[in-house]
């Protein structure tokens, strides 16, 4: 469906990605993973044909986005990172509106409104001013927009970003849903939940390179350990708390606010810290992460 090879994009003297190489199959759910200024959003606008590369080479729905781009854009459903709906149209004339701008007979777009509508929740909506909107709501409609033209592929750009809990949950439902139905998704995030619970496959970015690709669950049994006591003594405290915690786990991470033991076994692991007479302010034991991969690949938290 999309393949890179060497893919490199330059602004001057600053390389926002770096040669990176990556292949995404119909019906996948993929995902960049990498904090902000990593190149997610970068490659994702190569991808969409709205960027040029500076190197390498980039196939997108078996044509090169540089040269086809129409072609490319025509295939695609596009979730921006912020929303750019037409705020003082009703819900329903947003669709039709954009379902327009691809040539799409009236009748058609009118029909495929309301099924999207339908899908993303929204029927109720139908006639209300989108400056009337829940966040939520809004993200629902953008997505619901980028199905307007029935896309071979969506990409979708840090999805949930500034959505509370539950609207971040009522997205991951209707996402899931597209990929039941066989919808290419290609997404990126720095949620490593996000990542988790949508990707079948990712790649960790960070500085504009890949530094681990894999499904979630792969790199975590690669570069973590089943579980992580996280402690805390406070900040003046951590550093020399965990000179007293060495041995304990099979490797100990110094955060600024906390201390990470990584271990098969949380629950041995705390036992172990309180033999040596020590008394952590909170203590937490959870299930490792793709937070703990890419702070073991490298050396800082994924959510600066």
């Amino acid at each position: 469906m999309i393949e890179a090879t060497g893919l490199r994009k330059q602004y001057g003297d600053f390389t926002a990605v770096d040669g990176i190489d990556f292949a995404i199959e119909p019906g996948e759910a993929f995902g960049f993973l990498g904090p902000n200024g990593a190149g997610k959003s970068t490659t994702m606008r190569m991808i969409a044909a709205t960027s040029t590369r500076s190197a390498g080479d980039l196939r997108v729905l078996g044509f090169d986005p540089e040269t086809h781009g129409p072609e490319v854009r025509a295939q695609l459903g596009i979730v921006p990172q912020a929303d750019q709906l037409d705020e003082e149209l009703r819900v329903v004339d947003n669709l039709i509106v954009y379902g327009r701008y691809f040539g799409l007979p009236l009748d058609y777009v009118k029909r495929r409104s309301e099924e999207l509508l339908e899908f993303a929740q929204l029927t109720e909506k139908r006639t209300a001013r989108v400056d009337g909107l829940s966040g939520g709501m809004k993200r629902r409609l953008t997505i619901a927009r980028g199905l307007i033209n029935a896309p071979k592929a969506m990409l979708l750009d840090e999805p949930t970003t500034g959505l509370d809990p539950q609207a971040r949950h009522v997205l991951w439902d209707r996402l899931f849903r597209l990929k039941e139905e066989g919808t290419t998704l290609v997404l990126t995030t720095h949620y490593m939940d996000e990542a988790e619970q949508l990707c079948d496959r990712l790649v960790v970015i960070d500085k504009g390179t890949i530094v681990a690709e894999g499904s979630p669950a792969a790199l975590i049994r690669e570069y973590s350990t089943r579980e992580v006591l996280e402690v805390r003594f406070g900040s003046a405290r951590n550093a020399q708390a965990a000179e007293a915690m060495a041995g304990i786990g099979q490797r100990i991470e110094v955060l600024p606010d906390r201390v990470l033991v990584y271990d098969h076994d949380g629950e041995a692991a705390m036992s172990a810290v309180h033999e040596r007479g020590l008394s952590p302010i909170t203590s937490l034991v959870r299930r490792s992460s793709l937070e703990d991969v890419f702070l073991r690949l490298t050396g800082r938290s994924l959510i600066e």
